[in-house]
């Protein structure tokens, strides 16, 4: 059995379309999104739409969980423009729209093959907002230790990547709408028109992973952008040079 798991959308959908007609093409056999799929964009309604027709589980993200409501604490600042853009993307939604977001999980449990469970959350099993990365502390790994699965699978942090945790392997699969070079410098900061995936295989010893990256059109992309009425289209056009 094969599985795709994508995550990190942000309601570009110029890109989820490029990996929804790769996942067809290559008929695997299901699909888990790992949150973060609306926000953001300039596509918001775009993205729900072809999530539904995805008929995949989702899971709940942390921008997912700013659109229902503004949280009194967060681990990042909430700009002005962060607000409204808020504002702007429930405009875009219908009622219809905002319950099916409601109805994200906190986690997805899936039986890839007999034998191989998987644990799919947004940034870890206990919270969206915790953050693990390939240069994390040890005790960054104690909200992912001690779950019954075989494959752990997280967003949230824009970055392809996996690793073993205790006899539990960790998949990140990157961003499909906001990927981005973590490495690249702060003051050159840009997005990259590629649609990061991944693909996971069940059945014997050891599960399979394997990173895909897929270009989509940045010239459709700025378009969208330009033409949604989103706040702060241009700046946020100029992050893909």
């Amino acid at each position: 059995m094969r599985l795709a798991l994508i995550s990190d959308i942000h309601g570009n959908d110029v890109a989820f379309e490029a990996v929804a007609g790769e996942l067809e093409r290559l008929e695997l056999d299901a699909c888990v999104c790992l949150g973060d799929a609306v926000q953001g964009g300039a596509q918001p309604a775009e993205v729900v739409s072809r999530l539904r027709g995805l008929a995949c589980p989702v899971v709940m993200g942390n921008a997912d969980d700013f659109l229902l409501e503004i949280p009194e604490e967060s681990p990042e600042p909430i700009k002005e423009q962060m607000l409204e853009v808020r504002e702007w993307t429930l405009s875009q939604l219908s009622p219809e729209d905002v319950a099916f977001i409601r109805a994200f999980q906190p986690v997805v449990e899936v039986i890839v093959e007999p034998g191989t469970r998987l644990h799919a959350f947004h940034g870890s099993p206990s919270s969206f907002d915790d953050v693990l990365l390939p240069w994390s502390d040890l005790e960054a790994l104690e909200p992912f230790t001690g779950v019954d699965a075989d494959l752990l699978a997280g967003g949230h942090t824009h970055l392809q990547w996996s690793r073993r945790i205790g006899d539990t392997l960790y998949v990140n699969p990157g961003s499909v709408g906001l990927a981005y070079d973590r490495y690249q410098p702060e003051e050159d900061f840009k997005l990259t028109a590629v649609a990061e995936f991944a693909i996971v295989t069940g059945g014997g010893s050891e599960p399979g992973v394997e990173f895909r990256r897929l270009p989509y059109s940045r010239e459709r992309l700025l378009e969208a952008i330009r033409s949604s009425g989103r706040p702060a289209a241009e700046s946020f056009a100029a992050d893909w040079p």
